[in-house]
C-alpha cells in the first residue's frame, strides 16, 4: 500500500517549509524513521525522517518549492519488489504524451552519443522546446536516465534565477548599480538567509542601537579551566569550553539588571520572570540561535552539558523550532574565529545582545608593573530606548568581576 510522506508542522506559528534538499532518489529504498528530505522554515533547518518504509515512488515537489503544512510531498509504496521503471524515474507519461498508440512498441529510449545520455522522446522534445542542452542536466533515473521530472526541476531552477536577476538588470538600467555579467553566479537566498536579513532590518530600525565596550581579564578562568579540564571531560564526556563561563556570568549578572532582560510592547516594559538565554551558533548554512531557558537556574556544568547538545542538534538540523524561540537575551562569540571585538544587531524582541571577542595574551599594567594576562573585549550593544549607557555600564562592570574572581566551583 503506498504511503503518503507530508509536509509535517514544525512550530505553532509556521505554516510552510520549503524542500531544500531530497536525500533520496525515485526508487531508492528508505527506511522508517530514516531522513528522506531536508527542510527550511523562518525559525530552524530541519531533517525530515520518512514515515515508512518501502520504495520511494514518487516525489511531488523539487527542491527549492515551498509547500504548506500538512501537503503531500512523496510517496512511499511499503510493498516488495521492484517498481515500474516509469515510477521509479519520475516519468509518469501518458501514451499521448509518449507518442505511442495501442499495440505498438513503445519508442526506444534515445542514448546521446556525446555523454551517453539516456532520454525519452517526450523527455528530448521538452529539452528542444525549452533551449535546454541535455549535458547541463544530472539524470535521477535508472542509469543515469533524464526524467520528465529533471526536466521541470532545471526549468524551475531557471526561472528562480531568472526572478533573481530581473531586478539586478532593472537597477542597472536605472542607473542605481552594475547588471550582472555572463561570469557572475546567481543564486536565490534561502529560507534562513531572507529570515535573518528581514530580522536584521527590522531590529535596525526598531531599536536605538549602542554599544558599549569593557576589556576583561580572563586569567582566572582560564587556570581554573586547565586545572579541572581533564576532571570534566572524565565526567561530562566532553571538553570544557570558555562558552559556558560567560553564559554563566551572563546569567547571574542579569539576575542585578532585570531590565536587560525585559521587552518593550509599546510604551510598557516587560520583565521576564526566566532568563532564557539565546547563543548563537554559526552554521556552514547560515546562523542559528537556540535558547538555554531558565539559565539562571543552572550550574556550570549543566550549563555546557546543554550548550553542547543545542550546538551539535543544531548542526545536525536536529533542533525543533521551539528551540529557538523565546529567548530573553543573546550571547554571540565571534571569538572562536578571532574575532576581538563585534557591535552585533539586537534580537528582537529582545533590549540587549553580548558580543565576546577572543581571548588572547597582551601586556597589561598590573599594579604599577607590566604582566602578561589573558585578555577580551565584552561588547554589549543596548536599545537606548529603554536602557541607559549607566546601566549598561554598570551591567558589564558586574559581568567583568564575575569573571576575573571565578570561583573555583565548576560541578
Amino acid at each position: 500500500m503506498p504511503s503518503n510522506v507530508i509536509m509535517p508542522q514544525m512550530g505553532e506559528s509556521i505554516f510552510e517549509g520549503t524542500i531544500t534538499k531530497w536525500l533520496k532518489n525515485v526508487g531508492d529504498r528508505v527506511e522508517r524513521d530514516e531522513p528522506l528530505f531536508e527542510i527550511s522554515t523562518d525559525k530552524v533547518d530541519s531533517e525530515i525522517p520518512a514515515s515508512a518504509s518501502g520504495i520511494l515512488k514518487e516525489i511531488l515537489f523539487p527542491e527549492g518549492e515551498t509547500v504548506e503544512i500538512n501537503t503531500v510531498v512523496a510517496v512511499i509504496d511499503d510493498q516488495t519488489g521492484s517498481v515500474p521503471d516509469s515510477e521509479e524515474s519520475g516519468d509518469t507519461v501518458s501514451p499521448r504524451e509518449s507518442e505511442q498508440a495501442p499495440g505498438r512498441d513503445p519508442k526506444p529510449e534515445a542514448v546521446d552519443p556525446r555523454r551517453g545520455l539516456r532520454a525519452s522522446p517526450l523527455v528530448r522534445r521538452m529539452a528542444q522546446e525549452e533551449g535546454i542542452d541535455l549535458r547541463e542536466i544530472e539524470g535521477t533515473g535508472l542509469g543515469g536516465r533524464i526524467t520528465k521530472r529533471d526536466i521541470l526541476n532545471y526549468l524551475s531552477e531557471r526561472e528562480q534565477i531568472a526572478e533573481v536577476t530581473r531586478p539586478l538588470v532593472q537597477q542597472a538600467q536605472e542607473g542605481l548599480g552594475p547588471a550582472p555579467s555572463d561570469q557572475d553566479e546567481i543564486v536565490p537566498m534561502t529560507a534562513m538567509r531572507r529570515s535573518i536579513a528581514e530580522h536584521m532590518i527590522s531590529s535596525r530600525r526598531t531599536s536605538a542601537h549602542v554599544t558599549s565596550i569593557f576589556e576583561v581579564d580572563m586569567t582566572a578562568v582560564l587556570r581554573l579551566k586547565e586545572a579541572k579540564g581533564d576532571e570534566f571531560a572524565r565526567r561530562e564526556g566532553f571538553k570544557l569550553s570558555l562558552t559556558p563561563f560567560f553564559v554563566k556570568g551572563v546569567a547571574d549578572s542579569l539576575k542585578d539588571f532585570p531590565i536587560l532582560n525585559a521587552s518593550m510592547v509599546g510604551n510598557d516594559i516587560v520583565y521576564k520572570k526566566d532568563i532564557n538565554l539565546g547563543v548563537a551558533v554559526a552554521l556552514d548554512w547560515g546562523l542559528i540561535v537556540p535558547v538555554i531557558r531558565q539559565a539562571q537556574q543552572k550550574t556550570l556544568a549543566g550549563l555546557a552539558r546543554e550548550l553542547a547538545d543545542l550546538s551539535h542538534r543544531a548542526r545536525q538540523k536536529q533542533l525543533s523550532p521551539d528551540e529557538v524561540q523565546g529567548g530573553t537575551f543573546t550571547l554571540t562569540n565571534p571569538g572562536v574565529f578571532g574575532g576581538l571585538i563585534g557591535t552585533p544587531i539586537i534580537n528582537q524582541p529582545q533590549v540587549a545582545i553580548l558580543c565576546v571577542g577572543a581571548v588572547t595574551k597582551r601586556a597589561v599594567v598590573i599594579n604599577d608593573a607590566i604582566g602578561i594576562r589573558s585578555m577580551a573585549y565584552l561588547s554589549l550593544t543596548f536599545d537606548h530606548r529603554l536602557i541607559d549607557g549607566a546601566v549598561a555600564d554598570r551591567f558589564l562592570s558586574g559581568l567583568k568581576a564575575r569573571l576575573e574572581g571565578w570561583s573555583d566551583k565548576i560541578f
